[in-house]
């Protein structure tokens, strides 16, 4: 299977790498307090904090200021959907462990989802498949 790599800016690497945890991902590194890069089936997570250091106390790559000085911050509205076989377990699930919601179940075209936020504000779409084409196939 391929994988495909996503890239978050997050305020603080440990606090984002334990929600990300919470949600089924696996810790693959953790090299430098700025960065670290997990998995979870075919998705790769990059988290990098801005203007974050590499573990030789220099620049590091995903949160480096632009050359105009503009720093990556969190936030906005892209994300990524994570499948659940029951939503309503999930977001009962999350919720105990103090995970903040954007938003109530909403039902959609083909799916029932959720957008609860990360440590920094980033978004994960949780959806739960409606109808058999709305659900992730395995490749």
């Amino acid at each position: 299977m391929e994988q495909v790599s996503v890239r978050y800016i997050v305020d603080d690497v440990d606090a984002a790498l334990g929600f990300y945890v919470q949600l089924g991902f696996t810790e693959m590194m953790h090299p430098a307090p700025g960065f670290a890069m997990l998995t979870r089936g075919g998705l790769r997570l990059l988290l990098s904090a801005p203007a974050s250091l590499d573990a030789r106390g220099l620049p590091g790559g995903g949160g480096r200021a632009m050359a105009d000085g503009v720093v990556p911050e969190p936030g906005g509205w892209n994300r990524f959907a994570l499948q659940v076989s029951d939503l309503e377990a999930e977001v009962s699930r999350l919720s105990a462990a103090g995970v903040h919601f954007r938003s109530g179940i909403i039902e959609g075209i083909g799916v029932r989802q959720i957008l609860l936020e990360d440590p920094s504000g980033n978004l994960v779409e949780l959806f739960e498949p409606l109808l058999p084409e709305a659900a992730h196939k395995s490749i």
